[in-house]
């Protein structure tokens, strides 16, 4: 039974907030660089431009990429998650670019290990990026079909495992992608690699700057609600972790962020493993916008959301204030 709390005046609460130690001693919450993966878009020189949509974002090229990754290392954040925009010219009704060993995200990975390979190297698994119809699997005759979705998966994560990625993070939401992915990793030698799949990936509508920046807006054909989450169940959600743990994830995640904390703090207390929540480029630029027209203070209210998900129960995030969070928590800027 929990302690009876005194009555006042001998409880005052404001006695713990009186002064910054005091509220350092007795925080419950912290947040720290260790807790941050930086997603960083990477396209051909041609494709390397600012995204409105996103501000202080941008496409970078490989080299580009790498310097990040320099930057990401140097301020103590231990991973990275590339996202490639792929041009329109290379994206068939098969995909086939997804597993291509020179595709742009698996020269990029290599680049990357070989200069910085002290980080840690995230990578998408998701068909999306190479797909004309704009699908995270293979569509026939209207329907995202699973099975020969999955296949085509398997031979994308194999081969960026090939490249050296250390985290792949299937976000495409099939059924049974885990299982064949752990298999065939096991099978081809790379039983090292982790995977942290997107286990309950919500059909959101916070997704419209991501879609900008890997150059997907406008190509969807219909919409992903047969294999995304619906936005009105939880308990489904802890469905699909203990199936994706079961098969042979590391690590899972929550997706969206700050519109689904209820998820996340149920998937810690349900599972005790690693979970992590993707805050998605709409709550990003919701911030940005905000703060950029002075209604919002950009630091207050990016460090108060990225403890919600500490709070929350989160072991990590991906977010886009990565470095500008991991330089204040230094004291750079």
């Amino acid at each position: 039974m929990r302690p009876t709390q005194a009555p006042f005046p001998h409880a005052r609460f404001r006695r713990l907030r009186r002064t910054p130690a005091l509220r350092n001693l007795t925080r419950q919450s912290e947040l720290s660089v260790h807790d941050l993966i930086w997603p960083i878009f990477v396209s051909e020189p041609e494709g390397a431009v600012d995204i409105p949509s996103m501000p202080g974002v941008s496409r970078l090229t490989v080299e580009g990429a790498v310097r990040a990754a320099e930057r990401a290392a140097s301020l103590g954040i231990p991973a990275i998650c590339l996202f490639p925009y792929t041009d329109p010219s290379l994206k068939t009704q098969l995909c086939e670019e997804a597993w291509n060993p020179d595709n742009l995200s698996n020269r990029a990975i290599r680049a990357i290990k070989s200069e910085v390979p002290e980080i840690a190297v995230m990578t998408d698994v998701a068909l999306d990026p190479y797909n004309i119809n704009g699908h995270d699997g293979i569509v026939r005759d209207g329907v995202i079909v699973n099975d020969e979705s999955v296949a085509a998966l398997v031979k994308m994560a194999v081969a960026q495992a090939e490249s050296g990625a250390d985290i792949l993070g299937p976000s495409d939401m099939m059924d049974g992608r885990i299982g064949a992915m752990r298999a065939a990793l096991e099978a081809a030698g790379h039983s090292d690699v982790t995977i942290l799949s997107y286990a309950a990936k919500y059909s959101s509508g916070f997704y419209g700057p991501f879609r900008d920046a890997v150059g997907a807006s406008g190509a969807l054909v219909g919409d992903k609600n047969t294999y995304q989450m619906d936005p009105g169940n939880s308990d489904e959600a802890l469905r699909l972790i203990e199936r994706d743990l079961l098969e042979g994830a590391d690590m899972v995640m929550v997706k969206p962020g700050m519109p689904y904390l209820d998820i996340c703090r149920r998937v810690k207390d349900a599972f005790g493993v690693p979970t992590y929540a993707y805050q998605v480029s709409g709550e990003y630029a919701m911030l940005q916008a905000a703060s950029a027209n002075g209604w919002l203070d950009h630091d207050k209210v990016m460090f108060e959301s990225l403890l919600a998900f500490k709070r929350a129960g989160c072991d990590g995030i991906l977010t886009y204030f990565a470095p500008v969070v991991a330089e204040r928590l230094r004291g750079i800027a």
